[in-house]
């Protein structure tokens, strides 16, 4: 993909097999999988299939998880991304679009996952025209339940996954972003 994003402090660009060392190292973090059925990967094999299977993504949906990098650094800090879900089922739902990241730990609480979320809201919104964007987190995940709140999502439901572990069930509409970017 041609595609690249810009905020005040990160470059959102597509994911190549170069950046496997980099995500390696978010993925294999055990507090980094706490609240994402607690299995961080064990092998850099599994991140290169993660993304063979993102770029598979951008050609068959022509979007997927792009990969964060901060301007003053250059580093990794790690995914953000609008994901087109055709691939299972969600909360009883499939043919969505999804938004979702997941930030290497020690760039947590700095901004970055808000500020990345704004980003791909206004490109999703505005330059894809979807009209409705979901997000799912693990119920127990403050931090992530917060940017969702904060970047404008509404909690629609809790739902419990097949090992009965419970979900939190987001959306945001097209005609909400816009009224509520209006107003600021």
């Amino acid at each position: 993909m041609n595609l690249i994003l810009e905020t005040p402090r990160l470059i959102l660009r597509e994911m190549r097999h170069e950046d496997a060392n980099a995500l390696f190292e978010m993925d294999c973090n055990p507090n980094v999988h706490k609240y994402l059925w607690q299995k961080p990967v064990v092998h850099i094999d599994e991140v290169h299939a993660y993304i063979d299977m993102v770029r598979k993504q951008y050609i068959n949906n022509g979007i997927g998880r792009f990969v964060a990098i901060t301007k003053n650094t250059n580093e990794l800090i790690g995914w953000t991304g609008i994901k087109f879900v055709n691939d299972h089922v969600e909360n009883g739902n499939t043919n969505f679009y999804d938004y979702g990241y997941r930030l290497n730990e020690k760039f947590w609480n700095k901004g970055f996952a808000t500020e990345a979320s704004n980003a791909w809201l206004d490109y999703g919104f505005n330059q894809m025209n979807i009209q409705e964007m979901n997000a799912y987190t693990h119920a127990e995940n403050g931090a992530s339940n917060h940017v969702l709140q904060k970047v404008g999502f509404h909690f629609m439901e809790d739902y419990p996954d097949e090992n009965g572990i419970t979900w939190k069930w987001w959306l945001l509409k097209k005609l909400e972003f816009r009224n509520q970017n209006l107003e600021q």
